[in-house]
């Protein structure tokens, strides 16, 4: 399978039901999911703790397999492919910015995005400066570009990890609390960025949050509750 050259639907689920082992019964994370995210479309998933919202983006990301259900990225079907397969589709369409940054301590913020490269296959040169470019699109300056992790702000290490999410030239970007960590203003600009991104670069963009304050510049928020998505 090849998905370069696949055209960009975003992300639909149809139908998408997980659950977990719990003692002699079976525990339900997500009960029969419909979501249906265009390209340049920023959705909001809030909920509470529990409610299914870090099991939507796992299957979302095509890191989990639903009881049943299907997972259609840019119109591929998750459910269908080989574990090397979904590996490639997730390389290729899917960026994830996780709740953590998990930079590494060793590495510059340009290197962050330069190392997995070779996996892409890329010429180095061409590689630094877009991540270059990435980075000063998300807003961290030039000499900022050269320091590591703990020479960052919290917010700083956002948008190296945003950026990273962004290097693959995703069609899809899946969000996991990015202002957890952050204080309100700092949270605020971080959303404030991942919609100007979505518009930018035209993602499927899904942002799983518990902080409803922030969610003025998202086009419609869904509500997690039980396993159900329903809209707000």
């Amino acid at each position: 399978m090849t998905t370069t050259t696949a055209v960009r639907t975003g992300l639909a689920l149809r139908g998408v039901t997980l659950t977990y082992p719990d003692g002699e019964s079976r525990l339900v994370a997500l009960d029969n999911v419909e979501l249906t995210v265009a390209p340049g479309e920023f959705t909001a998933v809030a909920g509470p703790s529990g409610s299914g919202k870090s099991s939507l983006l796992a299957v979302a990301a095509t890191l989990q397999r639903p009881d049943s259900g299907q997972v259609l990225v840019d119109g591929v079907d998750a459910g269908t492919l080989s574990d090397r397969e979904r590996t490639t589709l997730r390389r290729e369409r899917l960026g994830i910015v996780f709740q953590q940054s998990n930079l590494l301590a060793s590495l510059t913020a340009v290197e962050q995005l330069l190392v997995l490269e070779s996996v892409r296959g890329r010429r180095p040169e061409r590689a630094r400066r877009r991540a270059e470019e990435l980075l000063d699109s998300v807003g961290l300056a030039a000499a900022k570009q050269r320091r590591r992790p703990h020479q960052l702000s919290g917010g700083e290490r956002q948008r190296v990890n945003i950026a990273r999410a962004l290097f693959g030239n995703p069609s899809v970007l899946l969000v996991d609390e990015p202002t957890s960590a952050l204080d309100h203003e700092r949270g605020a600009q971080v959303v404030e960025l991942l919609a100007d991104i979505t518009r930018t670069h035209n993602t499927a963009t899904v942002m799983v949050t518990h902080d409803r304050d922030l969610l003025t510049r998202t086009d419609r928020t869904l509500e997690m509750h039980d396993g159900r998505l329903t809209p707000r």
